[in-house]
């Protein structure tokens, strides 16, 4: 679902994009150190002083530019969820590659209008990417882009965050059998598997498990570039209670679904 249109979402895209480069200025001189002050928190995820610090600042300036507007972040809570517009923030996506010197990290952003994601971006602040979506343009470094096409999972690139996350949370022989019908299949995960995927460099990203700042941010820009995103079973992802992702170009959808639902013995 794309926002009314009568809610111009330039400000908003311009607002992200600034969030995105003031929470790059507290990233970038704590990437590839010692001194991030490194915990393990109750559910046995890594979180750093780049997390909590990028999260603070984009805090920050979004109580000063928008104070009637909503926040949803990883690291300091939700205030005003029920807002018209509530902003939705990863700091660090991808804290375990962050955390090991591994640029497959981005910062997520995103802006929801009445519940729905409108605004959706990824910035990977060390390789200077950054993309921006609205459900129905997505851009890299300004310019745009589109998922690739690829009908056939013979021919697709499967992403992944943690190969073990499949039997954790879904079938993980359902899931086993979709490797085996791709082409290639890598762990190039987190949010840039999703920016791979809508700048056409990998076909389809799956995850069995996620949160709603990992997610929500992710639907205007896959959709923006062309793809699809949905749930685990094929359901919209487009709210704060969906929990799993599929995102790849539509032609791949179907077959997606098939490989990680059916009841056929494994190849």
């Amino acid at each position: 679902m794309i926002s009314s249109p009568c809610v111009n979402l330039e400000p908003y895209l311009s607002f992200a994009r600034e969030l995105a480069f003031t929470s790059a200025e507290v990233i970038l001189p704590l990437y590839g150190t010692r001194n991030i002050g490194l915990e393990i928190k109750a559910d046995e995820s890594p979180v750093t002083l780049a997390d909590r610090r990028a999260e603070e600042v984009m805090r920050q300036l979004i109580e000063k530019r928008y104070p009637d507007h909503g926040i949803v972040g990883e690291e300091l809570g939700t205030v005003r969820n029920d807002a018209e517009f509530v902003w939705v923030l990863d700091p660090i996506d991808g804290t375990k590659s962050f955390i090991t010197n591994i640029p497959l990290f981005g910062t997520l952003i995103g802006l929801l209008h009445e519940g729905r994601p409108v605004v959706g971006c990824i910035h990977q602040p060390v390789l200077r990417q950054l993309v921006l979506g609205d459900g129905k343009r997505t851009t890299l470094n300004g310019s745009p882009v589109r998922v690739r096409p690829c009908s056939s999972l013979s021919e697709a690139t499967l992403l992944t965050c943690d190969p073990i996350n499949p039997e954790r949370y879904q079938n993980g022989p359902s899931f086993d059998r979709l490797t085996r019908a791709v082409r290639m299949y890598r762990t190039w995960g987190d949010c840039y598997g999703y920016l791979l995927v809508a700048t056409g460099w990998a076909d389809l990203m799956v995850d069995p498990i996620l949160n709603p700042w990992d997610l929500l941010p992710l639907v205007p820009v896959i959709r923006g570039a062309g793809g699809v995103i949905t749930d685990w079973h094929g359901q919209p992802a487009d709210h704060l209670g969906a929990n799993s992702a599929i995102a790849c170009a539509p032609e791949l959808h179907e077959a997606v679904l098939e490989k990680l639902h059916s009841n056929l013995p494994n190849p």
